[in-house]
């Protein structure tokens, strides 16, 4: 199934003088790979499964999502953010990884290598957020007001496929049910936070400053960002390519997991 359980370990890292503990969800072996996810939480995917089995998958859960749930008012800018989620890395003594983020994460693993260039090695995006055109508006109002049923539809070209239905079947425990959805609201708040009610940060005067080489893997029927914004990313990164992923929506490693692992290997690889 695209979504899986987590093998791993997890790490507690302090910083921003102590004041902001941040829970690092680490699996696998080899060189590493940092994976930013989006805004409704971590979920561990097929693809960091796979992914793990031949680098040390680090993936931190973004402040407020995980057990302190009050370490979201400890940041209060983007700034601070990107601040923050540097210096993880030089805690974690990651040299120049392989930085990976998917919509909300995706922005921030951009920004990122826009304003530390010299300490990412690769950069991966998967459908990211970040960029804003009048003529390709992304509907951000409609997916976090829209009720349950609705929501598949925005995010995945197929809602019957497997990791629509691995992501949104309902447990047979109801309790489970309410802990999830509770979690998955609280996690739209930390991240909206920072891309409410428009993901504008600047990044697009920022994306000539990546020198990574860049992965920018898109659903072409992303619903959610259009594939307009693709290009837009393309452009603007000097040492770029795009991998256009047909009948898709807006999170390739579910919708399409077999197709954006083997983009991602090949890229990784070379």
């Amino acid at each position: 199934m695209p979504v899986t359980a987590f093998s791993g370990r997890e790490q507690t890292v302090s910083l921003w003088n102590g004041t902001l503990d941040l829970t690092v969800k680490i699996q696998g072996s080899g060189p590493p790979l940092v994976y930013l996810h989006p805004a409704g939480g971590l979920i561990w995917d097929s693809v960091l499964d796979g992914l793990s089995k031949q680098y040390t998958v680090y993936a931190p859960e973004h402040p407020g999502t995980s057990a302190d749930h009050t370490a979201i008012y400890k940041v209060e800018t983007w700034t601070e953010l990107m601040l923050i989620y540097e210096q993880l890395l030089r805690e974690l003594k990651l040299d120049r990884p392989v930085i990976m983020g998917q919509s909300y994460g995706g922005m921030m693993a951009a920004d990122l290598a826009a304003m530390f260039p010299d300490r990412v090695g690769k950069l991966i995006v998967l459908d990211p957020i970040g960029l804003w055109r009048d003529d390709a508006p992304i509907p951000l109002m409609r997916l976090v007001s829209a009720m349950p049923p609705q929501i598949p539809a925005m995010l995945f070209h197929d809602p019957g496929c497997d990791g629509a239905r691995s992501l949104f079947t309902p447990s047979p425990d109801p309790e489970v049910n309410v802990k999830g959805g509770a979690a998955f609201v609280w996690a739209l708040g930390c991240t909206g936070k920072f891309f409410w009610p428009i993901a504008d940060h600047g990044l697009s005067r920022r994306l000539h400053r990546i020198v990574a080489p860049t992965l920018i893997v898109w659903g072409r029927q992303d619903a959610l960002v259009p594939v307009a914004y693709a290009d837009d990313f393309r452009k603007g990164i000097a040492r770029s390519r795009l991998a256009l992923i047909d009948d898709c929506g807006h999170i390739p490693q579910l919708e399409k997991p077999g197709e954006t692992l083997a983009q991602i290997r090949e890229f990784v690889a070379h």
